[in-house]
């Protein structure tokens, strides 16, 4: 179900030594306007599918930092989005569903890791360990090894 985030994202302005509070689907979008990204997609899904509510809802503010904010129509153009990044010296991020997603995107993914990049990449997957949005039991770490793509895992165990 869609949510909307149109107060929260207004803490997106805060600048260096403002503190932010907020959801961590706020935290890793002020993480990756930091960072510079140029831009950032993706294609709904549980469960990260908010992280396309707040770019959506936060679109005035990406505007105006000159981010380009696109929902795809599924993860293989999410994904083939990150190929500005092989040529170009920008940065880009895109969201979708691990489980099923990383599948649907894994031609393009494939071509992304062997081709390497210039600018940089951040893919911000969700991962379904108990099958509570999926019926597909499958994990990250093995796509990642096979194509060479660094994984950062935030559970505390694996």
């Amino acid at each position: 179900m869609e949510r909307s985030f149109k107060e929260e994202v207004e803490k997106l302005k805060l600048g260096e030594g403002e503190t932010f509070h907020g959801e961590a689907i706020l935290a890793v979008t002020k993480a990756l306007l930091q960072s510079g990204v140029s831009y950032v997609g993706g294609y709904q899904g549980a469960p990260v599918s908010h992280v396309m509510d707040v770019l959506n809802d936060a679109r005035d503010i990406l505007d105006e930092l000159g981010v380009h904010v696109e929902t795809n129509a599924n993860e293989a153009g999410a994904a083939a989005m990150l190929g500005a990044s092989i040529n170009y010296p920008m940065r880009g991020a895109v969201a979708f569903k691990s489980t099923v997603g990383t599948n649907v995107a894994s031609d393009a993914l494939s071509n992304l890791a062997s081709a390497g990049v210039k600018g940089g990449t951040v893919l911000v997957l969700g991962e379904d360990y108990g099958e509570g949005a999926s019926i597909i039991q499958e994990r990250t770490h093995a796509f990642a090894m096979k194509s060479q793509i660094w994984l950062l895992d935030p559970r505390p165990n694996l």
